[in-house]
């Protein structure tokens, strides 16, 4: 057996230490403050006049950080393009209707990125900061946001599947999902709070507000009144697939606890929307984020913070995209 010197040991320990540095380093929030100084600047910039121009960014933006993150980590795989020899993330069926504008307000802070610090800012800081910036814009929680994320390498239709929640989920199921990469009931209560803005397609609720059972059009969970205004707004939903409605329809354009408040009422839009109000394990965090702001943002700042360090990947398990929808 060969004889391992003290010189060849020495060697082999700074290798290992230099790919531990390389592979694993920690996210911090003045992460790019030397080599990419306008970071910050280039996203308020670009986040602010999208969402000024197009009001349904933040909703779109905000959904798509969160389906990002829950599949493979916070790795910006859900901005990937499928290709003749790869059905990418997005092109999931449950990926389908994500809003466009989130994908486009990542699109442009690359492209203004790239000019200002070329291969330095990676796709997934920059989704979880638009996210970031969007949510305070409209109101809601100031949180942090630690960088130095590196973009995933993968990205496959096939791992979306029973990972994203869906509205017909059994709330079993969706707080199982949330359990499994470390989340309670309660951070999984605020983080649903996300609902606040946004809005959903016709198409997810048709069930439930069309021909609902033998005896009721649409599902009794719902108010009334509430039901019949979804029925005549989503009345020409299979002729026009992009109809939607408001999550939240008393304050869709403000990111506050009115989506809570809405809830005891019968106005949740999806199904597992009004499943938090009659569960007994999630019906307590719903009153208490219907009666105290404060304790929702607070609760949601954490909660996404946590969140935002999901699964990610830094140093050699990832890389710094040229473009976001493809790998380099």
């Amino acid at each position: 057996m060969k004889q391992i010197t003290l010189k060849s040991l020495t060697l082999l320990t700074i290798f290992f230490i230099s790919l531990t540095i390389t592979s694993s380093q920690p996210l911090t929030t003045t992460f790019y403050q030397k080599t990419c100084p306008r970071f910050e600047q280039i996203m308020q910039d670009t986040t602010t006049n999208k969402q000024i121009n197009s009001p349904t960014t933040a909703g779109a933006a905000l959904r798509l950080f969160f389906h990002d993150c829950l599949v493979e980590g916070c790795d910006a795989s859900i901005l990937i393009s499928s290709t003749p020899f790869n059905k990418a993330e997005r092109d999931a069926d449950i990926n389908l209707s994500l809003p466009g504008d989130g994908f486009d307000v990542v699109v442009r802070a690359k492209t203004a990125l790239e000019l200002a610090c070329p291969g330095v800012v990676s796709c997934a800081d920059i989704l979880a900061v638009a996210a970031r910036n969007l949510v305070v814009m409209m109101g809601g929680p100031v949180y942090k946001v630690y960088l130095g994320r590196r973009d995933g390498k993968m990205s496959r239709a096939s791992r979306a599947q029973n990972v994203l929640p869906t509205p017909h989920m059994s709330m079993n199921r969706i707080i199982t999902i949330f359990k499994s990469i470390g989340f309670s009931v309660q951070e999984m209560v605020a983080l649903t709070g996300a609902h606040t803005i946004g809005f959903s397609h016709c198409s997810e609720i048709s069930n439930d507000i069309y021909n609902y059972s033998n005896t009721t059009q649409y599902d009794p969970s719902y108010n009334p009144k509430y039901a019949s205004g979804l029925r005549n707004a989503c009345k020409d939903y299979k002729k026009n697939p992009s109809l939607s409605v408001f999550n939240d329809i008393m304050t869709p354009r403000n990111f506050d606890n009115s989506y809570y408040k809405n809830l005891p009422k019968g106005l949740g839009v999806l199904r597992s929307d009004r499943a938090m109000m009659m569960d007994p394990r999630t019906r307590p965090f719903v009153e208490l984020y219907a009666r105290d702001q404060k304790a929702f943002f607070e609760a949601f700042g954490r909660a996404i913070e946590k969140l935002s360090f999901h699964g990610v990947k830094t140093g050699r398990n990832g890389e710094i995209r040229r473009r976001c929808d493809s790998f380099n």
